[in-house]
């Protein structure tokens, strides 16, 4: 066995002791019901003031390639309302940087929240993107899809590289459909590569490699307010839920985990602070 992979299974077993005490003492968000009528896209609304906070702490990502084992961000805030017919969730981290754009050697910041698709106390999926017959179903908030859908895509490369130069591009010589297959997971239209309506994607998952957008039905919404370092980010759901997505009601229960990446410190895809599970639980 190599050093290198004896030091990557010393650490997943590292992780795996302390999710198992984190998972012992596992951390509650309670979901309390206001008056005021979803959809809540306000991190400044009055009735988050009322809503009792919850400390996530949230881990290094050890467990596959690429690993990120100094994550940027240590732990989050969570608060949690529901007014009968619509969920949402207040999120608040450190983040030194606002990074919301997205070219060669710059990420974007996200967050994004766990649900198990089918909750069952005792049997819940993997919080690392559940596991094969254990599906989760995630929304993901990402700060450059809420920058294109508050400014407007960038329409030529000089919006995102004002010193560049170039003589021509492809879609200046070919046919548009010609063009495409040099334009990348853009030029096919990849769901994930723009915002439509939100800036909250909705995906599910059955373990690493394998998340999969929602294509026709995105139901969730949110909005991010950066401000003296620190992001806070709501995100609100359809309550239901309804066929293809995980539901909730009034004085159920559930479960819910968190993922942080920290765009300025070039975190992106597996590169990410990860939760276990916290209980979730609402009220009537």
């Amino acid at each position: 066995m190599s050093t290198r992979w004896g030091t990557r299974l010393v650490l997943a077993a590292a992780l795996a002791l302390v999710a198992g005490e984190v998972g012992a003492q596992m951390a509650e968000l309670r979901v309390v019901r206001v008056r005021e009528k979803g959809p809540f896209r306000d991190p400044a609304a009055a009735f988050w003031k009322d809503a009792p906070a919850t400390p996530v702490a949230l881990l290094p990502q050890a467990m596959t390639l690429p690993n990120n084992l100094k994550p940027a961000v240590q732990s989050l805030q969570a608060k949690a309302v529901h007014d009968g017919k619509w969920l949402a969730l207040l999120l608040e981290w450190p983040d030194a940087t606002r990074s919301d754009r997205i070219v060669v050697d710059q990420f974007g910041d996200q967050v994004a929240i766990e649900f198990p698709a089918e909750f069952k106390k005792d049997a819940l999926p993997s919080p690392m993107m559940g596991n094969p017959g254990g599906r989760v179903e995630i929304w993901q908030w990402r700060a450059a899809f809420q920058q294109d859908l508050e400014r407007g895509r960038p329409q030529v490369t000089n919006d995102l590289y004002p010193n560049a130069h170039a003589d021509v591009y492809p879609d200046e010589l070919l046919r548009a459909i010609d063009a495409r297959p040099y334009m990348g997971a853009v030029g096919v239209d990849n769901l994930i590569t723009h915002a439509d309506k939100s800036p909250v994607l909705e995906q599910l998952a059955e373990g690493w490699g394998s998340l999969t957008i929602q294509p026709d039905d995105q139901r969730a919404d949110g909005k991010g307010v950066w401000a003296d370092g620190t992001w806070r980010v709501v995100v609100t759901h359809p309550l239901a839920g309804g066929e293809g997505h995980v539901g909730f009601a009034p004085g159920g229960e559930s479960a819910v985990a968190f993922a942080v990446w920290d765009g300025g410190s070039r975190e992106v895809g597996p590169r990410k602070a990860w939760s276990t599970w916290a209980a979730l639980k609402l009220a009537e």
